[in-house]
């Protein structure tokens, strides 16, 4: 549990440690500040895309592979596609649901 606690309040107590200390323990650092980093929700859903067209394009070079003859081997070509469909069809059910959740806040009587 992140601030003052009776455990943390006890030992800043024992050590003689100074109110800066307490105010220390009992604010969380700033969102962005340098010992906390978080990622937005905007920024994990771009990391998802960008994941997802990866995954089509690896799918996209192996196909070609296999048509041109470079390659031999039908189990990765196969595997690639299905990792890249799966990934899409993933996405695609978390873009409905979010959808959703926006269709059911904009339904809301304030």
């Amino acid at each position: 549990m992140d601030g003052l606690t009776i455990n943390t309040s006890n030992a800043v107590l024992k050590t003689g440690e100074t109110t800066k200390t307490i105010n220390r323990v009992t604010q969380p650092q700033a969102p962005g500040s340098a010992t906390e980093v978080q990622k937005t929700f905007a920024d994990t859903l771009t990391d998802a895309v960008n994941s997802v067209n990866q995954l089509q394009k690896e799918s996209d070079r192996k196909m070609q592979e296999l048509a041109t003859g470079k390659s031999q081997n039908i189990h990765e070509t196969m595997i690639a596609t299905e990792k890249a469909d799966i990934a899409l069809k993933l996405m695609v059910q978390v873009r409905n649901k979010i959808i959703e959740a926006y269709q059911e806040i904009m339904r809301m009587q304030v």
